[in-house]
């Protein structure tokens, strides 16, 4: 692994290992020389690790490397990206991407969509800007990239574009699909998706961009928001406030979690790797495992905080709308043919998490 100390702002040493870890892979930065790369979404949980990493990349491969963040809230940027904000390769541009881009944008080389709200305490109550963010948003940043004649485009998507399975028994690829309602409103968000993933093929066959997607499926770590709503996100907040974990459901779901470190190399791999008009799951099937064997899990990593796991069944809020998914489990065999496999196992990913907050 590289040491990143003489480049690194980061103050976390869980993240700044995180990065070194990412840093230390083997591709091909050189396609990112003397480039511009936009991230949307920079003050969410998933764009703000590309940013952080890519920043690092750029200094330790000498690439020369710039860095465009976009986000609504310069509150959510100065939370995630405070240390980061003086770093002469980084600019910040406030914007909501579902509203066209200002005619003065910068240009860039890479853009990477990933302005999304994906907890679902969200669809309940902001059902349209969870759409807009999805749908207009990428048609608008499609146009962007082919008036800069950007070299890549890549979509953040998800597992939910599955819907529910047809065969819970078994891994999902990328041309298997399930059922999705569209009259349901929790659909605002795989729908959006669905139809985004569609605009990047279209764009690519009508325009000759080179756009790919990636499903992340379930991934955590440092930098998570702890009132996220998911309920993983909730167990580390619990654990971290060293109070019991209350199940509100009988915890026989099962989901697959990847930490954030492998899902970021992940994301970069078909960044620079992934075929055109082609998707890619992003997952860690092998770190597959219930609800409620999570919350065992998670509580007893660390036993001198004292945290229990009790089960209190309620019926679901008028906001957060509980997935109808039993399993939904990915083969990742698309994303290993490009040379990506993650490496954190559920303990170690998660005792990095909740020790980052520590």
């Amino acid at each position: 692994m590289v040491k990143i100390e003489k480049y690194s702002m980061e103050p976390n040493h869980i993240i700044r290992g995180d990065i070194a870890c990412i840093a230390s892979t083997n591709l091909p930065w050189e396609m990112l020389r003397n480039k511009t790369i936009l991230i949307t979404g920079g003050g969410g949980f998933l764009a703000a690790y590309l940013v952080k990493s890519l920043l690092i990349i750029g200094k330790l491969h000498q690439l020369n490397l710039k860095v465009i963040c976009l986000a609504r809230s310069l509150l959510s940027v100065e939370h995630r990206l405070s240390s980061y904000l003086e770093d002469p390769d980084l600019s910040v541009v406030l914007h909501d991407i579902s509203k066209p881009l200002p005619d003065n944008f910068p240009r860039a080389d890479f853009i990477i969509h990933a302005a999304s709200q994906a907890s679902p305490k969200y669809y309940g109550v902001d059902p349209v800007g969870t759409l807009l963010a999805n749908s207009s948003g990428t048609a608008f940043l499609l146009e962007y990239a082919v008036r800069s004649k950007a070299e890549r485009f890549l979509f953040f998507s998800s597992g939910e574009v599955y819907g529910v399975p047809l065969n819970t028994n078994q891994l999902i690829s990328e041309q298997d699909y399930g059922y999705l309602d569209p009259m349901d409103v929790r659909s605002c968000y795989a729908e959006s998706k669905r139809v985004a993933e569609t605009m990047c093929v279209a764009w690519g066959q009508q325009h000759g961009l080179h756009a790919s997607v990636v499903r992340p499926f379930h991934t955590y770590g440092p930098g998570i928001a702890l009132d996220d709503g998911r309920v993983f996100a909730d167990f580390v907040a619990d654990v971290v406030a060293k109070r019991d974990i209350v199940l509100k459901s009988d915890g026989i779901a099962l989901r697959p979690f990847c930490y954030i470190a492998d899902a970021t190399i992940g994301f970069l791999t078909v960044l620079l790797k992934g075929g055109k008009a082609e998707a890619y799951n992003v997952a860690n099937p092998e770190a597959e495992i219930s609800i409620g064997d999570l919350a065992v899990l998670v509580a007893n990593l660390f036993p001198e905080r004292g945290v229990g796991v009790r089960i209190e069944m309620s019926k679901s809020s008028n906001s957060y709308l509980k997935s109808p998914i039993s399993r939904s489990c990915p083969s990742i065999e698309k994303v290993k043919n490009l040379g990506w496999m993650p490496t954190v196992s559920l303990k170690d990913g998660f005792r990095r998490t909740i020790e980052s907050y520590l």
